[in-house]
């Protein structure tokens, strides 16, 4: 038996030919897919319809797609995020879809850092002025006398947490599930409300997954009840964001600043106000660059979909 396998997920494609030989000997025939950061819907039916099994990214797997996927007996989801893919449609076909949890806790967590740090000690705007022939000594912030609200608070948020607290951040907390006390105890997280939360934080870093309940879970009321001197960090999903409100909040200097690894649209369209914005930095969706965790999430990706495959021959 032959098992075709769509390879649509971006980071596995430049990977998949290491993979091709171990495979074949588990019966799976590889397919590569044209992608550059995902497959729409209607992409999607254009292949679909042989497929056995996909290693997909960040695709509009819907339900219309999987109606027109007859054959289709596994979804294996490099990465953790799934809000892409009609999962309930899905399970209502007896397709199982696997995700790697926890993947990229590490590096997106460094990431905000980053971007707390760059913010705090303003580090590309004092290279960009001694560059412009200026020499002013603006005021800076440490870490230490800072505020940081993590909203969001799963794998990718406690790895925050514990990175902050080390830099001996106070550390504020919120989420729409009960939190470890175990974990509360260890890092000191002061569990709020989301209003005091943006009401008293220098530093927003937003982790939830994207849901109904996190769709714009900040839009123009919540960027008003933040600090004015408040930095937005997201390194979640795009739509957690009503990003209209945010470049209406930016240009205002409603708030100080904010730092966006992911967007509404991705790739950011060419003439996305953002790009224009001197006090927002902007990153392609890379927070989660890892040599070693892609490794990892290779791995996971492959024994996910191996499972769902024999699974079905199973049945």
């Amino acid at each position: 038996m032959t098992w075709r396998v769509l390879v649509s997920a971006p980071y596995f494609l430049p990977v998949m030919e290491d993979y091709r030989e171990r495979l074949a000997g588990e019966g799976v025939e590889l397919i590569g897919a044209r992608v550059r950061e995902r497959l729409s819907e209607e992409e999607l039916l254009g292949v679909i319809g042989d497929i056995d099994g996909i290693i997909c990214g960040d695709d509009k797997i819907t339900e219309r797609v999987l109606a027109a996927a007859p054959r289709l007996k596994v979804i294996s989801k490099w990465g953790t995020g799934i809000d892409s893919i009609d999962a309930e449609a899905a399970a209502r076909r007896g397709i199982p879809v696997y995700r790697t949890p926890n993947a990229f806790s590490e590096p997106v967590a460094d990431t905000v850092l980053g971007y707390i740090l760059t913010f705090a000690r303003k580090l590309p705007w004092l290279d960009r002025d001694i560059r412009n022939g200026k020499w002013e000594k603006p005021s800076l912030l440490s870490l230490g006398e800072c505020v940081l609200g993590v909203v969001g608070v799963g794998d990718c948020g406690k790895a925050v947490v514990r990175r902050a607290v080390s830099f001996g951040m106070r550390v504020l907390g919120n989420d729409i599930v009960e939190l470890p006390d175990e974990f509360i105890a260890e890092t000191g997280l002061e569990v709020v409300s989301l209003e005091e939360l943006l009401a008293t934080a220098d530093f927003v870093s937003l982790n939830p997954d994207l849901n109904p309940t996190s769709y714009h879970l900040i839009g123009r009321a919540e960027l008003e009840q933040m600090k004015p001197g408040a930095y937005l960090i997201n390194t979640s999903r795009g739509p957690v964001v009503d990003e209209a409100a945010l470049i209406e909040a930016l240009r205002q200097r409603l708030i100080a600043g904010a730092a966006l690894d992911v967007f509404e649209e991705e790739p950011l369209p060419a003439d996305s106000p953002l790009r224009s914005l001197d006090n927002c930095l902007l990153a392609p969706h890379t927070a989660n660059s890892s040599p070693r965790a892609w490794k990892r999430v290779h791995e996971s990706t492959v024994r996910n979909l191996l499972a769902g495959l024999r699974q079905a021959a199973l049945a």
